[in-house]
């Protein structure tokens, strides 16, 4: 069984973050280790909620999985919610990097147009450095133009996502990979641009109507676990696409839906489904 570590905050409440990434993960047949960043009572959307920072425990707990011999064929990075935690992550991957395993870093900070609240543009470029150390990232559109300089559009054309492509190519990622892209009316997708080879990707699906908090992390962590069952990238991208839609799907379907996140535990049997579909290790 392949062993990852994640490495992101807990919302005690609301549907994101390690209490996404943990059961989507764990559901796909792959070992789950956690580091979490901060404990909150809420996520963010919620008025009022409780913070704890957990910055000071990551080098304790990366110090004492060394001396235990641990290693992970993944690492997987969520959100940070500081500068001094993109230090601190960027000393695990030193930490942790082999030359066979993989760092797969999403810069959660924005969407949208803008930064999530207590972010700046010093945090959006801190972390193209963190990006620089990656084998695969995944921001959105607002991410994208945020960490390359490039004006934020609402509207764009494929041309404007090929130039976003090789700007973040120009980070230092071995892969690239940009999430919720719309070309066509009623659609959403994902691209991607394997640095090495050129080789580029495209899949789109239906847009559902509306607003759905934690599905960037549903997102990221399929194609995480995808990756670690054998899948090839776009094989993953296109999974993840997928069960993201279907999660959706399921939470317009809910009469008891939360207003907070989507019912991503009524789609996991599709994603086991999905799995099956396909060889995997």
């Amino acid at each position: 069984m392949k062993r990852i570590v994640t490495i992101q905050d807990i919302s005690c409440v609301g549907k994101c973050s390690l209490t996404v990434a943990l059961p989507v993960i764990s559901a796909m047949g792959v070992e789950t280790a956690v580091i979490p960043t901060a404990v909150l009572s809420a996520h963010s959307v919620f008025e009022g909620f409780t913070f704890h920072d957990l910055t000071d425990d990551i080098d304790p707990i990366v110090r004492h999985w060394q001396s235990q011999g641990l290693t992970f064929d993944a690492i997987y990075t969520g959100y940070l919610g500081s500068m001094e935690q993109i230090e601190v992550v960027s000393r695990l991957f030193e930490a942790f990097r082999t030359p066979k395993n993989l760092i797969f870093v999403d810069p959660a900070m924005a969407d949208q147009g803008k930064l999530y609240a207590g972010f700046d543009m010093d945090f959006a470029r801190r972390m193209t450095d963190l990006c620089a150390m990656a084998d695969i990232i995944d921001p959105n559109v607002t991410e994208a133009c945020l960490m390359t300089d490039t004006p934020y559009r609402e509207q764009y054309d494929a041309a404007f996502v090929e130039e976003l492509l090789d700007k973040l190519a120009a980070l230092g990622a071995k892969t690239v990979v940009l999430t919720g892209v719309s070309l066509e009316p009623g659609t959403t997708g994902v691209v991607s641009l394997d640095t090495r080879t050129g080789e580029r990707f495209h899949y789109a699906h239906a847009r559902q109507p509306g607003q759905f908090h934690g599905t960037g992390d549903i997102f990221s962590s399929t194609v995480v676990g995808g990756l670690m069952r054998g899948l090839s990238l776009s094989q993953a991208l296109t999974l993840a696409a997928d069960f993201t839609y279907a999660c959706i799907r399921q939470t317009t379907l809910d009469p008891d839906r939360r207003w907070y996140g989507v019912s991503f535990e009524r789609a996991i049997p599709y994603l086991l489904e999905r799995m099956e579909s396909v060889k995997t290790l």
